[in-house]
């Protein structure tokens, strides 16, 4: 699947580092939505995923380009956590 959000272009996901390898299968994934589930993941009590959930669709579009979509999850998540105490 193929992510079509606005969100590929938002200023943002400048800041996350480049994912230089595809160890994780996660270069290509949409770091938009991979911080969604982050945020989602934390709101609802989860614990921190060690890995990307696969359904994450990929992306190539905009400012999410080869951006490290865990890194995005992981941001996602931190602020699911302070915003949920």
């Amino acid at each position: 699947m193929i992510c079509s959000k606005n969100h590929r272009f938002l200023p943002i996901w400048e800041q996350l580092p480049f994912a230089q390898d595809d160890v994780q299968n996660d270069r290509h994934r949409c770091a938009g939505c991979a911080y969604l589930e982050g945020l989602k993941d934390a709101l609802n009590g989860m614990r921190l995923a060690d890995a990307l959930n696969q359904d994450i669709p990929q992306s190539q579009a905009g400012t999410v380009r080869h951006k490290d979509a865990y890194s995005a999850y992981q941001m996602g998540y931190q602020y699911g956590i302070t915003i949920n105490t």
